[in-house]
This record gives C-alpha cells, sequence and structure tokens, in this order.
C-alpha cells in the first residue's frame, strides 16, 4: 500500500497542480490571509480597475472546507488524474490546454448576467467530470454502493 508521499508523487503534474492550488486558496482562506471578494470575478473592477487576476483566481476557490469541498478534490484526484493517464498521456500540453479552453468558455458564459458566478472553480471540476463521462462512456459507476450507472451518465 502506497504511502500518502507516494500517492502524491505519483500524480500526474497538471492534476496535482489544480488540486494542490485549489487546496492552498481554501487552506488561506481559513487562515484569513484574504477575503473572498479580492478573488471573485468581477468584470467591472477587472474593466475599471485593471485586476485582471480575477480572471484566474476565481477558478481556484472551490468554496470552504466542506463536504462538497472534499468532493471536488476526490473528482480532481480520480476523474482529472484518469483523465491525464489515459486519453491525454503524454499529451500534457492537451490537458493544459482543454483546461484554459474551459475556463475561457467559463468567462465568456459569465459575462451573461444570468450565468455569473463570483466563483467557477466547481464549474471546471465539473468539466473535468463531463469529459471524463464522454472519454469512458461505458465504464460502470457505482455510487455509494446503491445506484450503478455507466459513466455517461455521471454528469
Amino acid at each position: 500500500m502506497a504511502t500518502p508521499a507516494e500517492y502524491y508523487r505519483s500524480l500526474p503534474p497538471v492534476s496535482k497542480f489544480y488540486g494542490v492550488t485549489c487546496l492552498m486558496t481554501t487552506t488561506a482562506y481559513y487562515l484569513q490571509l484574504y477575503y473572498p471578494q479580492d478573488i471573485a470575478l468581477s468584470y467591472e473592477d477587472v474593466i475599471k480597475r485593471f485586476q485582471v487576476w480575477r480572471l484566474v483566481t476565481n477558478f481556484f476557490f472551490l468554496g470552504g472546507f466542506s463536504f462538497p469541498f472534499a468532493i471536488r478534490l476526490v473528482i480532481i484526484a480520480k476523474y482529472g488524474v484518469s483523465l491525464e493517464r489515459g486519453p491525454f498521456d503524454k499529451r500534457t500540453a492537451d490537458f493544459v490546454w482543454m483546461l484554459i479552453f474551459g475556463a475561457f468558455s467559463l468567462l465568456v458564459l459569465a459575462v451573461v448576467p444570468l450565468l455569473w458566478t463570483p466563483f467557477m472553480g466547481s464549474s471546471l471540476v465539473f468539466m473535468f467530470l463531463y469529459v471524463w463521462g464522454r472519454e469512458y462512456p461505458n465504464v460502470r459507476i457505482n455510487i455509494y454502493g446503491v445506484v450503478s450507472l455507466k459513466g455517461f451518465y455521471l454528469p
């Protein structure tokens, strides 16, 4: 059985970076090193105050430490790693491009006031799940040992 350090070292680079960055962003929030409104997506602040970091940092906040936060990290660790080791094996640049394209698409959609949300990290994590479901449509998934369905229906 692998130790946590061995498991961490075995993770592919992009999923490891994104998961650790999300974890560190939430930890910094709980240590009160910043306020969430300082990294939230606000097009007004981006345009008028030239706070361009908001276009990136909003993707790293998955909410406070909670059960949904843990589930999102598990999705990154299971499905993001599975994608990076499977269809994107030895194609790290393609995986990064997929993430950039997904983030850019979410930023474009957020221009519509009805679709705007201050933090889009959970939407980006859901993109991992969606792409995984399309890459592995026939894999059987067991949810809490109660429901069994195909990967196509997971998202």
